[in-house]
């Protein structure tokens, strides 16, 4: 009985040793985290001390938008096109997202034949899903810019 205080005791000093080595391993962070806002807040101070003063004309703090005078509304209204076209383009690019590692693991499914041929079909199914959607969307002129010309109807 008189061994088992002794064994307690070790066992608590190789848990102090192994936390206090275990929290050494973040004094490199933390240097690095104050050291980085030191510099941020001696840049900021010395800009601030050795930075011309003085007023600034009016010019220098009106916006610049491509050599143009902004002058009108800020607000511009974009058409409806505009946005089924960046939709579109946000469908149809999840796509080649999905593409690349389906790609990457096609080869060695491949070889067991089980997998091969189930990953081979899903992927057929979700390209022809996509191929629906794309005819669907050219059908429609979601993916012309110009203005679709409606040709008169003879008579009847």
């Amino acid at each position: 009985m008189t061994d088992f205080p002794l064994a307690f005791d070790a066992a608590r000093s190789y848990r102090r040793v192994n936390v206090s080595a275990e929290l050494s391993q973040y004094i490199p962070v933390g240097l690095l985290i104050l050291i980085a806002i030191a510099f941020a807040a001696g840049m900021l101070l010395a800009s601030t001390a050795l930075g011309q003063k003085g007023r600034r004309p009016a010019v220098k703090d009106t916006p610049y938008e491509c050599g143009m005078i902004p002058v009108g509304d800020a607000h511009m209204r974009f058409p409806v096109k505009f946005h089924i076209v960046a939709t579109l383009f946000i469908l149809f690019d999840i796509e080649v997202v999905f593409l690349y590692p389906w790609a990457v693991v096609f080869k060695p499914l491949l070889k067991d034949p089980q997998t091969g041929m189930t990953i081979f079909t899903s992927m057929l199914t979700f390209l022809g899903i996509l191929f629906v959607g794309y005819v669907y969307c050219w059908k429609k002129g979601a993916l012309d810019w110009a203005p679709r010309r409606e040709t008169p109807q003879p008579p009847a």
